[in-house]
């Protein structure tokens, strides 16, 4: 149980990373629960600070 919802949590983030690379909104999480969408919320976050990163 505990294996099954780490992943979920991090596939959740990896999908937020992705998003975040691909310039997508914030507002376009999929994920209503808060654990998800938090994970989620964070891979964006990663994802934005890295693109502003490598702009510069």
């Amino acid at each position: 149980m505990k294996r099954q919802k780490r992943d979920r949590l991090e596939r959740a983030h990896s999908q937020g990373y992705k998003a975040g690379m691909a310039g997508r909104s914030k507002e376009n999480c999929p994920y209503q629960q808060l654990d998800p969408r938090s994970q989620w919320l964070g891979g964006w976050r990663e994802a934005i600070e890295e693109r502003a990163q490598f702009k510069v």
